[in-house]
């Protein structure tokens, strides 16, 4: 695919960002678009490899290698290569419903398999998938799709995050009738509250449920099941329900003084800012702002680097980030070979914004909290470094002596992640039955322990990446429409 030599004659290209001195003074998204002529370049790169793995979406050594959504990477790039804009949307669409989000949010494991990487830079495959769809919401090639016909079968879904909306999406393909059901006042779930603006436009997320909406999917906002509408009562009058809500269940840090004015999670950080920003672009106040005040977050990955983003732009003081684990290596190890996700450091956005302004990475690595320290507030956070070592197949840590450190903090930000779906409502309701992570089990065809109820995403497979989302959702939409047709599909 591409040409043949282009891998060997076009070196990696990706936008350059905005300034980050810049780009924290705004809540807009920094990522500029390539340039068509530069993508037909990066297209040419991709080889033919003869076993492409960027498409492969298996699970090494616990993380994704290659797209979950099977996404036909090798023919997009050469459709675009050849400037065959149209027909590269057309093989998108295919697999993946919807590439604005997962162009911009995605880690793109589909790069961490690519070919051209084994002894080279990879194809910038998520900068060519998000210009092939911003360009066609900007040529008007996405418009409504309305199915052929309706089955008369009426589905819900609760949840409206990318599970639920995949879902939903694939549902109305088939012709049902499709009901969504969300909480909070907007439609998006993860991807309207739980990505900052900057990450993801929120203008994007409603465009995409705007069209949905015209496509025939009725949305619910302000509705929790299980409180306004018990969970039975979906069953009655729906002929089968799906639960796409997420693992929400934060995972906590109970140490002394956790319960200290100051001392937040994550989740409920970002939530309230992104509500603020939408409502009132922050002049409510209705948030917890990190204004001239010593923020530290504890915890990595992408929750704990919207944090950093976000206390930036509400002009901190200083931030200071806490990652219990030792750092990456710069390279791949010997126990992480290609085609597996590579396990190396780096700089996501709120990083480098932070070495930006701070002039050094914010980020300390092999460090454990003690206990909170303040008078009603907190005003220290008390740590100890740890010294790692390996112990066959795991890692064991031990607390260094003497290595005790104190931090100024008035914000402190607890980003370590969740631990499965939140246990009321629907699961308490009817309920589901868990494994032993709490998450809710589902058999071969989706379905969980009650007859005519599916459930997928997070609070199945426990918190994951966007596109792991989308992937469950429309595997669970094709198990529904089975169940719904008498045993017969015809859904990707």
């Amino acid at each position: 695919m591409g040409k043949s030599t282009g891998f060997i004659e076009y070196a990696r290209q990706l936008p350059e960002d905005r300034d980050p001195r810049d780009r924290v003074k705004d809540w807009n998204e920094f990522h500029p678009r390539v340039p068509a002529e530069a993508l037909k370049r990066q297209g040419a790169r991709c080889m033919d490899c003869g076993t492409p793995y960027c498409h492969t979406g298996k699970l090494m050594a616990g993380m994704a290698s290659g797209c979950p959504l099977n996404n036909l990477i090798p023919d997009f790039n050469d459709l675009v290569y050849h400037g065959q804009w149209q027909r590269a949307l057309r093989r998108l669409l295919k697999t993946n419903n919807f590439p604005e989000f997962t162009g911009r949010v995605c880690p793109a494991p589909c790069e961490g398999s690519c070919t051209v990487g084994l002894d080279g830079d990879p194809v910038t495959i998520k900068a060519i998938e998000c210009s092939i769809i911003d360009t066609a919401f900007e040529e008007g090639w996405v418009g409504p799709e309305l199915p052929a016909l309706r089955t008369g079968k009426k589905v819900a879904i609760v949840g409206s995050g990318p599970a639920g909306l995949a879902c939903a999406a694939q549902l109305n393909l088939a012709g049902h009738t499709v009901t969504v059901f969300e909480r909070a006042d907007r439609i998006g779930g993860l991807l309207m509250y739980g990505i900052p603006n900057m990450k993801l436009d929120k203008a994007l997320v409603e465009r995409r449920v705007g069209l949905m909406a015209r496509n025939g999917i009725r949305f619910v906002t302000g509705v929790e099941i299980g409180r306004d509408i018990p969970s039975e009562k979906l069953l009655e009058e729906y002929h089968a329900t799906v639960f796409c809500c997420g693992a929400t269940q934060a995972r906590e840090l109970e140490v002394e003084g956790r319960r200290l004015a100051g001392v937040h999670l994550a989740m409920d950080y970002l939530t309230a800012n992104t509500k603020s920003l939408l409502d009132s672009r922050l002049e409510d106040g209705a948030y917890i702002s990190g204004k001239d005040k010593d923020v530290v977050v504890i915890g990595g990955g992408d929750t704990g680097t919207d944090c950093v983003g976000t206390a930036l732009r509400h002009g901190a003081r200083s931030v200071t980030q806490f990652e219990i684990l030792p750092r990456p290596p710069a390279l791949r190890g010997r126990d992480n070979p290609w085609p597996q996700w590579p396990k190396v450091a780096g700089m996501d956005y709120g990083q480098e914004e932070a070495a930006a302004l701070q002039g050094a990475d914010p980020r300390h690595y092999g460090i454990l909290t003690k206990r909170f320290a303040g008078d009603g507030a907190v005003a220290e956070v008390h740590t100890v470094d740890l010294r790692w070592t390996r112990s066959g197949e795991r890692m064991q840590s031990e607390e260094v002596p003497g290595s005790g450190r104190v931090f100024p903090a008035q914000l402190v930000l607890l980003a370590l992640g969740f631990t499965g779906p939140e246990r009321k409502g629907p699961i308490t309701e009817l309920g589901l039955k868990l494994d032993g992570r709490g998450n809710v089990v589902c058999d071969g065809q989706r379905m969980t322990s009650v007859p005519g109820v599916f459930a997928a995403g997070d609070m199945v497979r426990g918190q994951s990446l966007v596109v792991w989302a989308i992937h469950e959702g429309r595997n669970t939409a094709r198990s529904v429409d089975r169940y719904l047709m008498y045993g017969e599909t015809y859904l990707p």
